[in-house]
Order: C-alpha cells, then structure tokens, then sequence
C-alpha cells in the first residue's frame, strides 16, 4: 500500500505532520512533502490516522 497526497486539495494544516512525522513534513514554504509513500505495518497505524484526520480529504491510501 501507498500513501497519496493531491497537492491541490492540501491547505497544509499539518495535521499528518503531527500524526505521522516519519511519513510527511511541511517544508520551508509551507507545502506538504511525502517523505515515505510506503504503508507498512510499523506506520500503518499512524498514516491510517493521519489520512483520517485531513480535514480537505488530500490524503488517501491506495493499494
């Protein structure tokens, strides 16, 4: 499984950030970075939260 952001929907509240910090980070600018697309039992937990917890719907996890 993979983690997707659709960077047009991202209004970067950092929610994912807090929630996954091994898997995205805000850069200088204030834009979503993906780190690790990778879904995999030892995050799976925390990006499923993360995906969850995005208030525009950016994030996905697809298979």
């Amino acid at each position: 499984m993979k983690v997707k952001a659709d960077f047009d929907l991202c209004e970067a509240n950092a929610l994912c950030t807090a929630l996954a910090p091994d898997t995205f980070e805000l850069d200088d600018d204030d834009y979503l970075q993906v780190l690790d697309d990778e879904v995999r039992p030892d995050n799976e937990q925390q990006v499923r939260q993360a995906v969850a917890a995005c208030p525009r719907a950016a994030l996905s996890i697809v298979e």
